[in-house]
């Protein structure tokens, strides 16, 4: 096909390549302007607080330091300081320029004096914030519970083995003279008597009462002093080995 394309003479140079196709530029002005009529919005400054800055003057000796050094070559582009010294002294005086404005329409523009902090989060969110922590705090305070119940009763078992394990070994050392009598390896019956308790502390001298120690006198003469009353007249070693 493009073989008899050229021997017609239809392929003609240039024509090989199709040329991209030109969109025509529009440039409707009144439909723009409409356009932008329908999108405007009548909001009052305050709502909008839009402002037209400029750079802040800078101090005199500032300014002269800054004219010294610079030169022809110095760019915004390629100096970091600079710019950022731009963007400042940009947002300096759209605060100055600003600042009236506000004074004069009666808004407020200084925190009071006795204003220390804004929370960032909101009374909804720090409300969660006081649940939680409560939460946390009442669940430590369970486990705490928890844990000094577990400790008692561990001491609990232990304070049981052992007095298990005493009063096994008395009982064991029982046997143990028990059988050495009946073998007649020892003829002391003194294991069978109930040992001595521990006398109670005396009070000091002064503190008891006439009164008390003159009956407790007497009830020890009528009653005796206490401990064992059964089998004690029954004769024993040293009383049947008296007799001559």
């Amino acid at each position: 096909a493009l073989q008899e394309a050229f021997k017609q003479g239809i392929l003609k140079p240039g024509l090989n390549i199709p040329a991209p196709e030109q969109k025509p530029k529009i440039n409707n002005v009144p439909l723009l302007k409409k356009r932008r009529k329908e999108l405007k919005t009548d909001f009052d400054w305050i709502e909008r607080l839009d402002v037209i800055s400029k750079l802040a003057p800078l101090a005199p000796e500032l300014s002269v330091q800054l004219s010294e050094n610079e030169t022809k070559k110095d760019s915004v582009i390629h100096d970091e300081l600079k710019r950022e010294s731009i963007f400042y002294r940009q947002a300096q005086d759209a605060v100055l320029s600003v600042l009236p404005k506000l004074r004069e329409l009666g808004i407020k523009t200084q925190r009071p004096e006795d204003y220390y902090a804004e929370m960032a989060k909101s009374d909804a969110h720090m409300q969660k914030v006081k649940i939680h922590l409560i939460k946390r705090k009442t669940e430590a305070e369970r486990k705490e519970k928890v844990r000094a119940v577990r400790t008692q009763k561990k001491l609990q078992k232990a304070l049981q083995a052992q007095a298990k394990v005493a009063k096994q070994n008395a009982k064991k050392e029982l046997m143990d003279e028990v059988k050495k009598y009946r073998k007649g390896q020892t003829k002391d019956l003194s294991f069978l008597e109930d040992k001595p308790k521990p006398k109670p502390v005396q009070k000091k001298a002064g503190q008891q009462n006439k009164k008390s120690v003159l009956k407790r006198r007497y009830k020890d003469s009528k009653f005796g002093y206490g401990g064992k009353k059964k089998g004690s007249k029954r004769n024993t070693r040293d009383s049947t080995s008296g007799f001559e």
